[in-house]
């Protein structure tokens, strides 16, 4: 039988979702807690991976098991065994052909800058912070530019491993809400690092110290050397993936 769970993480102290050998991650401590519950080894294949120390307010799995479990004792049974900073949120059952990743037709991140002459200290594990004061209106503008189908080399790390860079940004909304600027960015994928980069060259922008077509500019150009810097992981959070809505999952991860 294939599943598929909804997971809420705050990714601060792992190292990212992707399970290895050098520390603490998200799909390790997962797996640990639904091997437990099936009482036999169990992977998972997420939607989308996170770096360290970007949360996710809900990353999709798949995983399958023949252990006669219904899906509230994966929910209650998982949680029991997992982390504070981890939590299964649902899980359903799904025809064997569902694939959480290959599936998927959108992901989506918010990043959230604290835009005030003072560092948090609450929710700083959640907030990136710049001190000089942002255009949001500016950066939103700017960001436009980035929309639809590119080769997005200039917003993506050195070690990214994608077999390609073209992507789909199907939307990229910039807004102020009192003193925090938020970034809410939609595509069919992302390479490594790309929202945080899109983020750190959009910041020059809102201080006035480039022009509105930077961004723009930069993407034409292809190089990432002459890009703003990447954001911190602090600020960002993977809202989700979106599925067609034959595959009958949540509302929150359904276009």
């Amino acid at each position: 039988m294939r599943y598929a769970l909804g997971i809420e993480y705050d990714g601060s102290d792992f190292l990212g979702w992707q399970r290895h050998g050098n520390g603490p991650t998200v799909q390790a401590a997962v797996e640990t807690a639904l091997s437990f519950v099936a009482d036999h080894p169990v992977a998972v294949v997420c939607s989308g991976r996170t770096d360290a120390g970007v949360h996710a307010a809900c990353q999709v799995v798949h995983f399958d098991s023949d252990a006669s479990r219904d899906d509230r004792a994966w929910v209650l049974g998982g949680n029991t065994r997992l982390p504070t900073a981890v939590r299964v949120l649902w899980c359903q059952a799904m025809p064997d052909d569902f694939h959480a990743r290959y599936a998927a037709r959108a992901r989506c991140y918010r990043y959230r800058i604290l835009n005030r002459n003072i560092a948090p200290a609450m929710q700083h594990q959640f907030l990136s912070w710049e001190r000089l004061p942002l255009d949001a209106d500016a950066m939103h503008r700017a960001a436009q530019a980035l929309v639809g189908e590119h080769d997005f080399s200039a917003y993506r790390t050195v070690h990214c491993q994608a077999k390609h860079p073209i992507r789909t940004l199907h939307a990229i909304h910039v807004r102020r809400e009192a003193d925090q600027v938020i970034i809410d960015v939609q595509a069919n994928a992302f390479l490594h690092h790309m929202v945080r980069n899109i983020v750190g060259s959009l910041v020059p922008v809102g201080r006035g110290e480039q022009a509105e077509s930077w961004p723009g500019d930069l993407l034409a150009g292809k190089d990432r050397s002459v890009a703003g810097p990447t954001a911190p992981a602090e600020g960002l959070v993977f809202l989700g993936p979106r599925f067609p809505a034959e595959w009958k999952l949540p509302g929150a991860v359904t276009l």
